[in-house]
């Protein structure tokens, strides 16, 4: 019965930490996209973004991240024979990967708070891909243990996958020239109203 216990709660710890960690790699794109405003708005979005990403991180994603990984010990406390499997290995070492990524966060977040931070909105968004494909990854571990497929199913659904990924880059690199073009047509407008 311990078993059932230590997996539902793992699992509502992956949903919350990847929720969070989604949601905190777009809160770090929009918060060095902010650069892009006038002030006083580029102040104010700044001290919010920086607040967010803070309670995000204290209260909601390190939380969930310390559930998952303790309830994870008690998984493998009750099922100690998965240590002694391929899979298991691959999916901690992921894992591993993810809890890298998460106190990088951390970091990004005093380094985006203290003006520090040299990534710009487009390095970002490739950051913000890093969980998306660990989930994947680690989700097709478990699920599929030992006889991972190889299948052209499985290269399909890879595919698609990056496709998708790189869908919202393209789309997220049309939005910045919108945006672009909508702040230097504004500068052309104003421009013109001041020598008229």
């Amino acid at each position: 019965m311990a078993y059932y216990w230590f997996k539902a709660f793992h699992i509502f710890g992956v949903v919350a930490w990847f929720a969070g960690l989604f949601y905190l790699a777009r809160l770090f794109i929009y918060h060095v996209e902010a650069d892009m405003e006038t002030e006083p708005a580029q102040s104010i979005l700044k001290k919010q973004y920086s607040i967010m990403e803070k309670r995000l991180y204290t209260i909601i994603t390190t939380p969930a991240m310390v559930l998952t990984v303790a309830m994870a010990v008690g998984l493998l406390s009750v099922m100690p024979d998965y240590l002694h499997q391929g899979w298991m290995h691959a999916k901690l070492g992921f894992v591993g990967l993810l809890l890298i990524y998460h106190f990088y966060c951390g970091r990004l977040i005093k380094q985006l708070e203290n003006g520090e931070c040299n990534w710009n909105s487009k390095t970002l968004r490739f950051f913000n891909e890093g969980p998306t494909l660990l989930l994947v990854v680690i989700v097709m571990l478990v699920i599929f243990k030992s006889q991972f497929p190889t299948s052209a199913t499985t290269w399909l659904i890879v595919a698609l996958t990056v496709l998708f990924l790189a869908t919202i880059q393209l789309y997220a690199r049309k939005r910045r020239l919108d945006k672009e073009r909508e702040v230097a047509e504004a500068a052309a407008t104003t421009e013109q109203a001041l020598q008229s």
